[in-house]
């Protein structure tokens, strides 16, 4: 049974960093789409970032461009979401994602598109 297991998430004061990473285990996602995803008390979830299989496609949330940077490690079948000069309007459960389309070249940013999701981790901003 694949799982997707988030960790990393805290609290941290507005402008600190912190590094989320996703761990997947019960099969290999080393040749799909991995993204991060967000949802805030009373909000929906959005949309934070997504690297395709070979790493050769990325994108970001507006919101998050030039703060955040995805990566990942097929090897370690891990995603990583590398999170600086944070701000109180980050504060969210963090989510990680996958999608099951092998070797797609491109990135979506649609949850509904990704069919495997971890439990979430807390990331809390104070001002």
């Amino acid at each position: 049974q694949a799982q997707l297991e988030e960790s990393g998430g805290g609290l941290v004061q507005a402008g600190g960093s912190l590094r989320l990473s996703c761990a997947a285990s019960g099969r290999t996602f080393s040749s799909s789409a991995m993204a991060w995803f967000r949802q805030a008390p009373g909000k929906e979830r959005e949309f934070v970032a997504a690297i395709s299989w070979s790493g050769g496609t990325i994108k970001y949330a507006d919101s998050v461009k030039g703060r955040f940077t995805i990566s990942r490690e097929n090897a370690k079948n891990t995603v990583y979401l590398q999170m600086n000069s944070l701000k109180p309007e980050d504060t969210a459960v963090y989510y990680c994602a996958a999608r099951d389309a092998p070797l797609e070249t491109i990135v979506v940013h649609t949850p509904t598109r990704y069919g495997y999701w971890g439990q979430g981790t807390q990331v809390t901003v104070s001002s």
